[in-house]
């Protein structure tokens, strides 16, 4: 069986490459690409392959718009990270789909299912009833996309994307930015994980809430907990993973 991967995040392609290795060795990667423009480009210079394993959310859209420009003829299974509400559509529209973190026995099940029958093409029209399903089922929560908060004598608005993490001590939380300099907010870390986008930012304990792009490095620790080095405008911080909270946080950053 040969597979094309559309996924734009290269961690979680070498984590699927790795589970398809080891789900059938016999598996052959005949391309991987990162959005619809370079897939698209790809399905028109390249023979079908057996099976095509399709992240949604790719770096200049949803794939769902790859559908409207190129006609694709053979299997597609969607990964995703939609939540179980949305999971419902792909159902009733009797679309195939991995959950993620992908699971070396879905996985498993799934390509012995492609390998004993072939699936009808997905037409553009087959993708509109199910992105319509979609947007009626999922539930889209606003984050938080502005902070006011306190800095010396001022009230300043901070960007989302200028936070490195939260810091929560002696009943204060505190933002620390990429401009090193530290704030105080007047929501406990409890609150903010309300707030925050859950693909951005990570509670890794109980005094720590971390924006994605401030782990710098992630070592092993006691006990199976991992250590954390964060970045704050080139102020590194080791922080410890809370143990009930590491396989998340392993998900979460190799989404």
């Amino acid at each position: 069986m040969d597979i094309l991967i559309v996924e734009d995040e290269p961690l979680a392609v070498q984590k699927l490459v790795k589970l398809l290795n080891q789900a059938d060795p016999t598996i052959e990667i005949r391309g991987v690409t990162d959005g619809i423009e370079s897939t698209v480009s790809w399905l028109r210079a390249h023979p079908l392959p057996d099976l095509i394993l399709m992240d949604i959310e790719l770096s200049d859209g949803q794939s769902f718009e790859i559908f409207n420009l190129v006609s694709i003829e053979c299997p597609v299974v969607f990964t995703t990270s939609y939540d179980e509400f949305a999971v419902k559509s792909f159902q009733a529209n009797r679309f195939d789909y991995l959950l993620k973190p992908i699971k070396r026995d879905d996985l498993g099940h799934m390509l012995a299912k492609y390998s004993r029958i072939k699936s009808p093409k997905v037409t553009s029209t087959d993708i509109g009833f199910l992105v319509d399903d979609l947007r009626k089922q999922t539930r889209q929560p606003e984050f938080r996309s502005q902070f006011l908060a306190k800095y010396q004598q001022q009230l300043l608005s901070i960007d989302a994307g200028d936070v490195s993490y939260f810091y929560a001590k002696d009943g204060i939380t505190y933002l620390y930015g990429r401009n090193r300099n530290r704030y105080v907010v007047d929501y406990p870390l409890d609150a903010l994980e309300e707030f925050l986008e859950p693909r951005r930012f990570f509670r890794i304990n109980d005094q720590f809430i971390v924006e994605v792009r401030a782990v710098l490095q992630i070592h092993s620790y006691l006990n199976g907990q991992l250590k954390v080095d964060l970045d704050s405008g080139g102020i590194a911080q080791n922080i410890v993973v809370s143990s009930d909270r590491t396989r998340d946080f392993k998900d979460w950053i190799g989404r």
